[in-house]
């Protein structure tokens, strides 16, 4: 299979019980595809590589502790990648998936329930706004993001999250070099510091992908994120 042999490529070994899982979790997105617009990567060959590896990839930047029980909160969650691939595979993290169409977070609840998944929180909201939430803010060991937005952008709306000496993991395209080193102002204004930018292959993937680390190196000022919207339209630096 695919998806196991991926999946080995970076360390992980996926049990029956847990392939099956994924099985459950495609069979999920292409019946709720028909009614909630998820993806338009709905081919099961496709799905395994660009959707559920391509979430697994994030692993290899995640220290071990971390993987074993770590808290952490997938921004602009979506159809739940990488947030529930991750869980999947590491069924000791505590995961909370953010995502600001309802719909989808109803899709969230219920894959959630479907595939037998605790310690799995959802919530319904922009990551501007919850990120000032004191139960959200500064708690997670680490935030992932997926395809979200420009690195200036998502440094303002991932690393308040984040607590100090946490990480934010940021799947980006490899040519996105110059986009990261633009960010180096907003990371350093809101408490984090480029800690690697680490090359990944993907199994069924041409292309090689980037996972952008940043660390938490200081409180991130109150003032920020600002309000929805202004991280996208004025972004830092």
């Amino acid at each position: 299979k695919l998806l196991v042999a991926g999946a080995a490529t970076f360390g992980i070994r996926l049990s029956p019980a847990q392939t099956g899982q994924f099985c459950r979790y495609y069979s999920c997105i292409v019946e709720s595809n028909r009614k909630v617009n998820l993806t338009s990567v709905t081919d099961w060959t496709e799905v395994q590589s660009r959707h559920f590896l391509d979430s697994l990839s994030v692993s290899v930047a995640i220290p071990p502790d971390m993987l074993q029980s770590g808290r952490f909160v997938d921004i602009g969650s979506g159809a739940g990648m990488p947030g529930v691939p991750l869980k999947i595979a590491f069924p000791g993290l505590r995961p909370t998936l953010i995502e600001s169409t309802a719909k989808k977070t109803a899709f969230l609840s219920g894959l959630a329930a479907a595939l037998g998944l605790s310690d799995l929180r959802v919530c319904t909201g922009r990551a501007e706004d919850l990120a000032q939430d004191p139960e959200l803010r500064e708690s997670f060991d680490f935030v992932v993001a997926r395809a979200v937005a420009g690195m200036s952008t998502l440094a303002e709306l991932t690393l308040p999250f984040c607590r100090v000496g946490g990480l934010v993991i940021a799947q980006k395209k490899l040519t996105a070099r110059d986009e990261i080193d633009r960010a180096e102002t907003a990371i350093e204004a809101v408490g984090g510091r480029l800690l690697d930018i680490r090359e990944v292959c993907v199994e069924g993937l041409e292309d090689t992908r980037a996972l952008v680390v940043l660390e938490k190196v200081q409180a991130t000022p109150t003032r920020f994120p600002r309000r929805p919207g202004i991280p996208a339209k004025r972004p830092l630096g």
